[in-house]
């Protein structure tokens, strides 16, 4: 595998913003579970995606997360939502703000869409809840 080090500007701003919105722990485990066969994929991801688009500055984390909540919503990735609504912690993105992600979704990508992830937001929004009153006790 390619050391950090000979990694792209590209990969390390990604890396950074991916750590900022996914947070460090979740970013290790992943870190930990990549190998050679899935590395070209890890890079590409934490380039394009976190170090181009996630990086850019016309939009707040804030705003990003709720696009990329909705869109995944809208596309049934069922996983990607829970990540991102988890993120919403580190984005400051609110309840409020999946909401009306989830009616915008159910009005251009359908009801049953919103309807799924709104059921993945709930358990994601109760079960990050629950791992921070854990944290604090």
């Amino acid at each position: 595998m390619t050391a950090p080090q000979d990694k792209s500007s590209r990969y390390h701003q990604g890396m950074a913003t991916r750590r900022s919105v996914l947070g460090g722990s979740y970013v290790d485990q992943a870190e930990l579970a990549k190998t050679p066969f899935d590395e070209p994929f890890q890079d590409l991801i934490t380039e394009a995606a976190w170090g181009h688009v996630w990086s850019r500055p016309n939009w707040t984390k804030r705003e990003r997360s709720i696009v990329t909540i909705a869109l995944l919503a809208a596309l049934g990735h069922d996983e990607e939502v829970a990540m991102h609504v988890r993120a919403t912690a580190n984005t400051g993105a609110t309840k409020e703000d999946l909401m009306e992600a989830m009616l915008h979704v159910a009005i251009y990508a359908g009801v049953p869409a919103a309807n799924h992830a709104i059921k993945i937001a709930k358990d994601a929004l109760k079960d990050r809840e629950e791992t921070q009153a854990e944290e604090t006790q």
